[in-house]
């Protein structure tokens, strides 16, 4: 079974100030990792959301020592302000929010969303609802496969690679992960360390589960469900989700109002944090606190 190591735990601790006690919230909890550090530090309780099931079955696990301080719910962190109402929840002491892709999807069978194994093209973050990544490969036309590539993966050779790809369904379905980086190493060939279809992969995992769609109003709701003295911490992973993230910050810290800006630059993890997890080299977190 993968293990996630979750990126920046001591910053997320100290930037929320768990030690106060209080009710925190991690939108994005995962296998459970923020959490838990949270939870150790001294928060006397949390929600976690996420919308992957496989995920919130390793939260409990991670999770249990907590007991029925825990509140575990399968929801998308965009619905929050239902997700928290449905329980009762006006303000928190607290908020992450990591968006990043964890390892359990990255690398557990049967997801779907690496092109180091072979297997079905799924790449859902929450596999209950909703189509596959095989099911809008399908049915797009070329000039839709070819703006995603390009929008989300900012691929330049996207026009080509939508082109394969609609030439190779011709013959037969595009629907595993080898199949797909086979079309895409082929049309952009082979340069450097990262792996030619890497671009794709993020594009299409991106249009699958709307991973942009809605960013800007979740900031807003989750500031809005600040306490006096609270603060909200999102962590990104690349420039299409960290830009919205960071102007809508700035935009909540310089309108009149009770919040303000803590982090004036992203905090980025340490050399030493680089070293042990690759995967949190381009990892940026930033928070912001309401005053009063």
């Amino acid at each position: 079974m993968p293990v996630h190591v979750p990126v920046m735990a001591a910053e997320v601790v100290e930037a929320l100030r768990p030690a106060r006690g209080g009710l925190f919230v991690d939108c994005t909890v995962g296998a459970g990792g923020h959490a838990r550090a949270l939870l150790a530090a001294g928060a006397t309780r949390l929600v976690g959301i996420d919308r992957d099931g496989e995920a919130l079955d390793r939260a409990r696990e991670t999770l249990a020592e907590w007991g029925d301080r825990v509140a575990l719910v399968h929801g998308d962190y965009r619905d929050l302000a239902r997700l928290l109402d449905e329980r009762g929840v006006m303000t928190v002491d607290g908020a992450v929010a990591d968006l990043g892709v964890s390892s359990l999807q990255l690398d557990g069978a049967g997801r779907g969303f690496s092109f180091r194994r072979d297997e079905a093209l799924d790449m859902r973050m929450d596999t209950s609802r909703g189509p596959t990544a095989a099911d809008l490969v399908a049915s797009a036309g070329e000039q839709a496969l070819s703006d995603v590539i390009f929008r989300f993966g900012e691929e330049r050779r996207s026009r080509a690679i939508a082109h394969a790809i609609v030439e190779a369904r011709r013959t037969a379905p595009v629907d595993t992960t080898a199949r797909l980086a086979a079309i895409v190493r082929r049309v952009v060939g082979r340069s450097g360390r990262i792996d030619p279809a890497t671009r794709t992969f993020q594009a299409i995992r991106i249009w699958v589960n709307g991973e942009l769609d809605g960013l800007e109003a979740f900031v807003r709701t989750a500031c809005g469900r600040l306490g006096a003295g609270a603060r909200l911490g999102v962590i990104t992973f690349h420039s299409l989700e960290d830009r919205p993230v960071k102007h809508t910050l700035r935009a909540l810290a310089g309108e009149s109002g009770p919040l303000r800006l803590v982090t004036k630059k992203a905090v980025v993890p340490g050399a030493e944090e680089r070293r042990a997890n690759p995967r949190a080299r381009s990892a940026r977190l930033r928070v912001i606190e309401r005053m009063e």
